[in-house]
C-alpha cells in the first residue's frame, strides 16, 4: 500500500532536491575553472606607462609570497607609491587563448605602483618560457637574479567593463610583486600584439620588438585577502617576466577610469588614467623547472 506524503514530508523532499541541485551547481562551477598551466601559459600583458597618480591617503600593505619556489622569503611591508603602469591582456601573433581560459584572461588588468623594500633578495632562478608562441620561436631557458622589489601590480577594471561574477572570483586575487632582475637575457624577437580586453578591443594590432628582460613579477597574497582554495591553485603559478619592447604609440591617447577589484583595496577611490606609450611585455615563465599543474 502506498502511503500519501504529508505536506511536511513533501517540503523536506523538495528541500533535499534543491540542496542537491545547488551542490551540483557549485561542483560544476568549481570544475569549470581552468587548469593552472592553461591559465598561466596563455597570460601575456602589455604594460603602458600611465600619467602619474598617487593615492590621496597612504596605503600600507603586508604581503607574502604564494609560489612554492619563493614561499620561504619573508613577508614584505610596503606603501603604495606613484602609479607607473597599466598592464593589459594581449595576444601574440594572432594566437587566441583556448576557450576555457579566454573569458578569464581578457579581464586580467593590473595597475602597477612603485613600492620599495629594505630587503635585498639575491635569489638566483632558472626561468623557462611557458607560452607556446615563444616556445616555437626558440625562446631559451635562462638564469636571472632577483635583486630588489620595484612594483606591486594589483587587479583593476577599466571604465564600466567589469568582469562577470564568476570571472571576478578569480582575477580579483591576482596580485604580482615585480622585482628588478640581473640578467643578460634578451629575446630580440618581433611580435604582433592584439588587445584582448573589451575596453581596448577597438585598437588595431601593432608590432613590437621584444628586447631585454627587466623584471620578474611573482604572485603574492596581501594580508586580509582571503583567497579561496580553488583560486589559489591558479594564481600561485602566475609568474611573468617583463621585457622591454620597442613599439609604436597608440593611435590616440586612452583615457580610462580604474576601479580596484581586490577586496583589500576596494575602499580606494576610482582613478583616472591616461596612456598611449607601451613599455613592456610581460610573458609567462616557470621557475626552477617547477611547471604549473595541468
Amino acid at each position: 500500500m502506498i502511503v500519501p506524503r504529508t505536506r511536511g514530508a513533501r517540503f523536506a523532499a523538495a528541500l533535499l532536491l534543491l540542496v542537491g541541485v545547488v551542490g551540483l551547481g557549485n561542483q560544476a562551477s568549481a570544475s569549470a575553472l581552468p587548469r593552472p598551466l592553461a591559465f598561466a601559459e596563455n597570460l601575456d600583458l602589455e604594460c603602458f606607462r600611465t600619467d602619474p597618480y598617487v593615492p590621496a591617503q597612504p596605503v600600507t600593505l603586508l604581503f607574502r609570497h604564494l609560489n612554492p619556489v619563493l614561499e620561504k622569503l619573508p613577508p614584505e611591508k610596503v606603501t603604495l607609491g606613484e602609479r607607473q603602469q597599466l598592464c593589459v591582456p594581449v595576444t601574440k601573433n594572432g594566437v587566441i587563448p583556448p576557450d576555457d581560459v579566454l573569458p578569464y584572461l581578457k579581464y586580467v588588468d593590473l595597475s602597477c605602483y612603485k613600492v620599495a623594500s629594505d630587503n635585498r633578495i639575491g635569489e638566483e632562478l632558472r626561468l623557462s618560457h611557458l607560452n607556446p608562441v615563444l616556445q616555437k620561436l626558440g625562446a631559451p631557458r635562462h638564469v636571472v637574479t632577483m635583486v630588489e622589489l620595484q612594483q606591486l601590480c594589483v587587479p583593476v577594471a577599466k571604465d564600466e567593463f567589469f568582469p562577470p561574477k564568476e570571472i571576478q572570483h578569480v582575477v580579483q586575487h591576482i596580485d604580482l610583486a615585480c622585482y628588478l632582475v640581473k640578467t643578460e637575457e634578451a629575446l630580440n624577437v618581433e611580435l604582433r600584439l592584439g588587445q584582448l580586453n573589451p575596453r581596448l578591443a577597438h585598437l588595431p594590432d601593432a608590432p613590437a620588438k621584444v628586447t631585454f628582460s627587466r623584471q620578474l613579477c611573482v604572485p603574492v597574497q596581501k594580508e586580509g585577502d582571503e583567497i579561496p582554495g580553488d583560486v589559489r591553485e591558479i594564481v600561485q603559478w602566475i609568474d611573468l617576466e617583463k621585457y622591454e619592447i620597442v613599439a609604436p604609440k597608440l593611435p590616440a591617447v586612452q583615457r580610462l577610469t580604474l576601479t580596484h577589484l581586490n577586496p583589500v583595496l576596494s575602499r580606494l577611490p576610482r582613478e583616472r588614467a591616461t596612456f598611449n606609450l607601451p613599455e613592456h611585455l610581460a610573458v609567462p615563465v616557470a621557475k626552477n623547472d617547477l611547471i604549473p599543474p595541468g
